[in-house]
């Protein structure tokens, strides 16, 4: 940055990141860019003249909460309205084909989609009156490890995002279209990002897609999520993670399982939505997979990857579950003590074509399945982490507190899982790696002492 940078920025930019990880990407991939051409950044709202947003519009809590941050900003920009912008970033444009928001927030000063990701600190320096809506019917654009990128998470965590897009059409999501069709990154780009996240500090790698299990699918390269471990995998550096996020059961094949289990750095833990386990849901859902091809794959992961952790996530009140359905959901969750799971409530999301089922069921009785459920495996977690007491595991510093140091086992992914707490116990570095032996359990949290 050159001088005069310095000391005349082009703006003063308060960032919000709403939505999952793949989400903080794109804004990371922003931020990058708009320090890169001369903008400051700030976590103080009131230092800043520049108010940027990215939404996400995923289910109706998400653009709730995209609502909520549009309205703080609004209050924001009316304190000085000739000095302040506010910029919407981000996918609930994308979903907003009627721009309501548009219409709800004439205050804002810049509205922009996923495809003007790369375009963002040009547009905010060309604002005109009238001329600052830029959304792409159909988003194309897929970053690379050459656009500028400034990671927000812990130094020591860096998420890679080795497609966007999603080519899967479930019954029940918006996805792909918001995000458009899936399309993936060449391997040596997502090799090349992860080497320089490691070279810059980086001790787990996280990777993370709509769906990772079709990495590579869209491209005449045979390469695939596979091939693409073994090399991030061969990656010189310390003692690294790689975490797979993102996965689904109808593209997980053996030699995936294979390669999981025989890398050294890949964690023996996949994140793997199955969504529901009764046939008839799961054929409404476009899910592609059977009950019995569920039950066969999970088998064949637990055989073939040692101290498997499975997170999963499913979804009830979908149209059309019945009691009946809901029990079967129920009696697999207890069957299969899964190591981390959430459930969620249906939603109808607009031109989707599960909104139009019939047989919707009533929003009260989902949130009292997902209760029901959320409580059967509170005890399932208990139990489990009680079994975990006196036994060793390697744990991830994530930050220190005043009480003591706080970090993850192998099966515990970021700001999603359980933690475990070093009680005591200060002096350690954030990011390393360290031998400790759990000496109590409660139904999230784990307690550890470092092993002599």
């Amino acid at each position: 940055m050159s001088e005069s940078q310095s000391l005349n920025p082009e703006g003063i930019v308060y960032l919000v990141s709403l939505g999952c990880p793949k989400n903080l990407v794109d804004t990371e991939v922003m931020t990058g860019l708009l320090v890169s051409n001369g903008f400051f950044l700030t976590m103080d709202p009131d230092q800043a003249d520049i108010y940027l947003i990215n939404t996400c519009a995923f289910i109706p809590s998400a653009r709730s909460e995209s609502t909520e941050a549009l309205e703080e900003a609004q209050a924001w920009k009316e304190e000085a309205p000739d000095e302040r912008k506010i910029i919407i970033a981000g996918c609930l444009i994308q979903w907003d084909k009627q721009e309501s928001y548009r219409k709800q927030f004439p205050i804002v000063d810049l509205w922009t989609g996923v495809d003007q990701v790369p375009d963002i600190a040009r547009l905010l320096k060309e604002i005109k009156p009238g001329l600052n809506y830029h959304r792409n019917e159909t988003p194309t654009f897929l970053y690379d490890e050459k656009i500028p990128r400034l990671r927000l998470t812990l130094p020591h965590i860096a998420y890679l995002k080795i497609a966007d897009g999603c080519d899967n059409r479930c019954s029940y999501c918006a996805i792909p279209d918001i995000r458009g069709d899936m399309r993936s990154r060449s391997l040596q780009s997502v090799v090349s990002e992860a080497e320089t996240a490691l070279n810059n500090d980086a001790t787990e790698l996280l990777i993370m897609a709509q769906d990772i299990t079709t990495f590579g699918d869209d491209r005449e390269d045979n390469e695939d999520l596979s091939a693409l471990l073994l090399e991030i995998d061969n990656l010189k550096g310390k003692n690294f993670w790689i975490r797979l996020l993102y996965t689904h059961p109808a593209h997980f094949p053996q030699k995936l399982i294979d390669t999981i289990a025989a890398r050294k750095h890949v964690l023996p833990y996949v994140d793997m939505p199955m969504q529901h386990i009764s046939a008839k849901l799961l054929n409404s859902m476009h899910r592609r997979i059977s009950e019995a091809d569920t039950r066969n794959l999970l088998r064949r992961m637990r055989k073939g990857i040692p101290n498997l952790a499975i997170r999963t996530t499913f979804i009830t009140g979908l149209p059309g579950e019945t009691e009946e359905d809901f029990k079967m959901l129920k009696d697999f969750i207890i069957e299969q003590e899964f190591e981390r799971l959430g459930v969620f409530s249906y939603s109808p999301e607009p031109d989707t074509p599960a909104a139009g089922f019939p047989d919707q069921v009533p929003h009260a009785l989902a949130e009292a399945r997902v209760a029901e459920l959320m409580e059967i495996q509170a005890k399932i977690s208990l139990k489990k982490n009680k079994l975990l007491v006196g036994r060793e595991f390697d744990v991830i510093v994530d930050f220190i507190e005043e009480f003591g140091a706080v970090g993850r086992t192998y099966m515990d992914a970021p700001e999603i899982d359980n933690v475990v707490v070093l009680e005591n116990i200060c002096d350690l570095t954030p990011g390393q790696v360290y031998k400790t032996v759990i000496t109590d359990a409660d139904t999230y949290e784990l307690t550890a002492g470092l092993k002599d």
